[in-house]
């Protein structure tokens, strides 16, 4: 057998040395290199398909692989079926990211239970609680099922015999930095434990067609502790998103191999643990007040939901020698580029104004859609001019000033004729090929000065 080989890993991204260095070429960070023993011997290598099943795979011709559509297992939790793209895909392997409070403890639970609840058998493995310290966090949540089986361990060989005893449809793991293998001489946590652990519950989910989540720590920057590679092993990386001392909380897909990685669910923190909020763009409004400048609405979309949220903005003048920029919930690159075409094509002087923007609710708009709201939002603050409380903004600016159009612009406007708004600008490209709903004024304009016009008088 080979001798065993020490090296170096890097903790936050996997980059492995002979030595010892006190920043890591790999992610540049300091003082995070640890000294791993690697054992040389058939145990610790990558687990292939083919060891995994005990037969050597041959290759085979596409058309000659028959495509089968397994049934999805149903959470039974709308938001949750959403961000996976319609439910739990049997044997996939599923990273669930979060910092620490946020509720991926609760919302897995909550999730478990239900399950439980409708026939389906639920291992539920706890390297963190006691059984006790889980039960009375069930009994907190007010959640009881026959089916849903806890187990407080942190040992893989024992985990494994325990999937294989009671063979559950759903296993979930929290979390995979407590799990270890005895074959692998490192800590708990540690970049070849975590990378181990994970590759052998792939093959578990794989062979077995149990649908595993794991819950991963994060780290300060707010990525999954642990090597980069753990989030391109697993299926789908789900994130928690949300302020510890907000009641709301958003799960969103970074990665999904079975749906889209543009959906997310909403859910409020209770009592009783997290319920679904079905209708956010309801309760991102709700707080809005009416008649304030520098506030607009606009009607994003996240995955197939719109959602209108409120964007705030504050300009006000410098008291520095540059002038700052900052945006919460928005790119605050996109927010200069959006001022440098007010200033250009509309002739505001903003180059001596400190700018605040804040999209209401906690929620992060990517999409292109949403540069018309700001814009508009800037140019009220700026002119001290409130906007029509009943309005709401779509549309794509580019650095000509021109409003390009943005995709499914009727689905946007039904929602937000649907919570009671009364007139919509919107980029005249998009107007015809589609039915305007009733009590709604649709207005197109192809300029950002046009939109002001008909927004602020001019």
């Amino acid at each position: 057998m080979a001798k065993n080989k020490s090296v170096f890993m890097c903790q936050e991204c996997g980059y492995e040395s002979p030595k010892w260095m006190g920043k890591c070429p790999g992610c540049n960070q300091w003082n995070t290199m640890v000294e791993e023993v690697i054992k040389r011997d058939s145990q610790t290598r990558g687990l292939t398909a083919s060891s995994a099943s005990g037969t050597q795979q041959k290759p085979q011709s596409i058309v000659d692989i028959k495509s089968e559509q397994e049934p999805r297992i149903n959470t039974h939790t709308i938001e949750l079926n959403r961000v996976l793209g319609g439910g739990i895909v049997p044997g996939s392997l599923v990273l669930v990211g979060g910092d620490p409070g946020i509720g991926k403890s609760t919302l897995l639970l909550q999730t478990s239970a239900k399950l439980a609840q409708h026939g389906q058998k639920v291992l539920y493995i706890s390297g963190e609680e006691s059984v006790k310290q889980t039960k009375l966090r069930s009994d907190r949540l007010n959640i009881s099922a026959g089916d849903l089986f806890v187990l407080a361990e942190t040992d893989l060989d024992l985990i494994e015999k325990a999937v294989t005893e009671i063979n559950p449809s759903v296993v979930i793991i929290d979390s995979i930095q407590t799990v270890y293998r005895p074959e692998v001489t490192s800590a708990p946590g540690s970049v070849s434990q975590v990378r181990e652990c994970t590759s052998h519950f792939m093959r578990i989910a794989k062979t077995k067609g149990i649908a595993i989540f794991i819950v991963g720590h994060v780290t300060k920057e707010g990525a999954i502790a642990g090597p980069r590679m753990l989030e391109h092993m697993v299926d789908a990386v789900l994130y928690f998103e949300g302020e510890r001392h907000h009641t709301y909380r958003i799960l969103r897909a970074v990665k999904n191999r079975f749906g889209s990685t543009n959906e997310i669910g909403v859910f409020e923190m209770k009592e009783l643990g997290l319920s679904e909020v079905l209708n956010p763009s309801e309760i991102f409004l709700e707080e809005r007040s009416k008649g304030v400048a520098g506030s607009t609405v606009v009607a994003s979309l996240e995955g197939t939901r719109p959602m209108l949220v409120e964007i705030q903005a504050l300009v006000s003048p410098t008291s520095f020698g540059n002038p700052r920029r900052m945006a919460t919930g928005i790119d605050h690159n996109r927010v200069s580029l959006l001022m440098a075409v007010l200033e250009k094509r509309v002739g505001l002087l903003l180059q001596n104004q400190d700018a605040y923007l804040n999209v209401a609710g906690g929620v992060r708009l990517d999409e292109p859609a949403v540069d018309l709201a700001v814009a508009v939002s800037i140019a009220s603050s700026f002119r001290d001019a409130p906007t029509r409380p009943t309005d709401v903004m779509i549309g794509e600016v580019g650095l000509t000033g021109e409003v390009r159009r943005v995709s499914r612009i009727d689905q946007r406007i039904h929602e937000a004729a649907k919570l009671g708004f009364e007139r919509a600008i919107i980029p005249d490209k998009n107007l015809g090929g589609w039915t305007i709903p009733k009590g709604i004024e649709v207005i197109g304009v192809s300029t950002v000065e046009e939109a002001l016009h008909y927004t602020l008088g001019g």
